[in-house]
């Protein structure tokens, strides 16, 4: 008798123990990601259509093939970032990893531009998309959050991933079982932070994140 009411008390210890842990959680603190790619588009004001054909000409490592391809394809290399440059005067900014950055890349290729003998003016810049990458550190039961998070889509036979789409903030993540994160749909880094430290804290409240799977983790779930 006296040995069941010791095991008793070791299970309430451990229970009161693991409750302990969850209230030490740091959801702030204990955010892992980094931002991978930043995509702004560019307009800029032009008297005329710009001629891709005389920037080609005037830079000979850029890329333009317009039977391939419409628009003519830039790279700087300082802050590194690919442009694509249409004879609209539109334009494409992606692989920037700031969205600080955009400004003085933006810049080398106006000046590029110009120095081809192609007059334009006022670039305005808008950040359209930041991708971020990111760890739960924790694994996750892709089934069991298919049915638990709103918005959420899991057809594993497609795709290994859950696609969640968080309404608020306005974001995209694909998430995967090993706890491995891809948060897209962001327009300022500010965004990502906190649509990252939501997921982090939804995905234990909600029960979904363990510490390790077992084979059945990874089963389809029927229903009788």
């Amino acid at each position: 008798m006296a040995e069941e009411e010791n095991e008793f008390d070791d299970l309430e210890d451990e229970e009161e123990e693991e409750e302990e842990e969850d209230e030490e959680f740091d959801y702030e603190s204990d955010l892992d990601y980094k931002i991978e790619n930043v995509v702004a588009t560019v307009t800029v004001e032009i008297t005329e259509k710009i001629d891709l054909n005389q920037i080609a000409r005037k830079h000979a490592e850029v890329e333009y093939n317009p039977e391939r391809f419409p628009g003519l394809v830039m790279r700087i290399e300082k802050p590194r970032a690919t442009i694509l440059i249409f004879s609209t005067g539109k334009m494409v900014v992606t692989g920037l990893r700031k969205a600080a950055e955009a400004e003085r890349v933006v810049d080398k290729v106006v000046k590029n531009i110009r120095k081809a003998g192609i007059k334009l003016a006022n670039p305005e810049i808008t950040i359209q998309n930041i991708v971020a990458s990111g760890d739960l550190h924790t694994n996750i039961d892709l089934n069991m959050a298919a049915i638990v998070m709103e918005y959420a889509m899991y057809e594993p036979e497609v795709f290994p991933g859950l696609i969640y789409r968080m309404q608020d903030p306005k974001t995209v993540f694909l998430i995967f079982s090993t706890g491995r994160i891809v948060c897209t749909g962001a327009k300022q880094k500010e965004i990502v932070r906190d649509a990252v430290k939501k997921l982090n804290q939804q995905v234990r409240d909600l029960g979904v994140a363990k510490k390790e799977l077992d084979s059945s983790d990874y089963q389809d779930i029927t229903f009788i």
